[in-house]
């Protein structure tokens, strides 16, 4: 991993990276934290977003936030494209002289919910991304940013060892309870995962769980038709309802991009709902103008349930970079 002093120094050359999904709020701030350590970036911005469509406002509204930065300088090392994940050709295009991708999947505008068609939708896309890679000689690493409904879902996994990187979610069981995030997620990342394997490609991925944001626009992350959400009793009950925040995951991405020994698959999250205190603000945040709902304080017997995942393999890796981690 580059020191921290040399991503700081304006003399030492930009290594260049495309972000696809760079209208969604993970691609959006992977943006500003990579300008921030000094990359080159090229945004690949969903092309059917229109403005404020977005919890980050689409293409304009990516270049609004960035011109604000002082900015001038970032500005000069950034570079938006207007991106169909569907599109092989503009993905091309995004990935010229770049030497990684990260890889963030939003649905598009026209089919926004999880659905069982959204992971044939899906699967087309991380094809198009791993293949525009294999055909960019410049790109030697991608980050490919997947879920952890990729590895929780299957029959009898409340009897199971602690959940790894090493599980994957049941296709079939997925199908049958309709878990269509689930779904979508494993096929799609399975599919990367045989197309890099496949083409020689350097890659990893990232599993992570509900997204949470204290941003001004956080908000509208946490509502309760969030697709991640479907089974979250089942969740909650087996010890795997797990979330992670933004700054979180994107520190994430960084690290294992930039840490030489990362390889595979790393589950990440920085909170496990175990608990009904945990469960209860959760609910506070999807339905924040709800009377009915307790107070965690007003709790009189907690329940407790043990946490059966585990993000040690992510947590190894994230020490030494958290001690060179520039300042946001």
């Amino acid at each position: 991993m580059a020191p921290a002093a040399l991503l700081m120094n304006e003399s030492w050359p930009s290594k260049r990276v495309c972000v696809m999904g760079a209208s969604g709020p993970l691609g959006s701030t992977l943006v500003q934290r990579l300008l921030q350590r000094g990359y080159a970036v090229h945004a690949a911005a969903l092309c059917h977003y229109p403005p404020n469509t977005h919890v980050h406002g689409g293409v304009d509204c990516l270049e609004g936030e960035l011109s604000s930065c002082d900015h001038e300088k970032k500005n000069k090392r950034l570079r938006v494209f207007d991106t169909d994940p569907l599109d092989y050709h503009s993905i091309l295009d995004a990935l010229k002289g770049c030497s990684g991708l990260f890889y963030c999947f939003d649905p598009p505008s026209d089919h926004p919910t999880y659905d069982e068609l959204m992971a044939e939708v899906e699967v087309r896309a991380a094809h198009n991304a791993l293949e525009a890679c294999a055909q960019t000689s410049t790109v030697d690493k991608v980050v490919f940013t997947s879920s952890a409904t990729a590895v929780i879902w299957r029959d009898g996994r409340n009897t199971m060892p602690d959940l790894d990187e090493r599980n994957w979610s049941d296709i079939s069981f997925c199908k049958k309870y309709k878990l269509w995030h689930g779904l979508s997620k494993t096929l799609a990342e399975k599919a990367a995962w045989a197309l890099a394997m496949d083409r020689g490609l350097n890659m990893v991925s990232i599993n992570g769980g509900l997204l949470m944001d204290s941003s001004p626009h956080g908000h509208q992350l946490m509502t309760v038709d969030n697709p991640y959400l479907k089974g979250a009793a089942e969740m909650y009950e087996d010890g795997v309802f797990v979330t992670v925040d933004l700054g979180f995951l994107v520190d994430a991405h960084i690290c294992v991009y930039e840490d030489v020994s990362s390889y595979g698959r790393y589950l990440c999250f920085n909170q496990v709902i175990d608990s009904d205190t945990a469960a209860l603000e959760l609910a506070h945040m999807l339905f924040p103008s709800s009377p009915s709902s307790p107070s965690p304080q007003s709790l009189e017997e907690e329940r407790v349930y043990k946490q059966r995942i585990s993000n040690k393999k992510l947590n190894k890796l994230m020490v030494d970079f958290k001690r060179g981690l520039l300042p946001a």
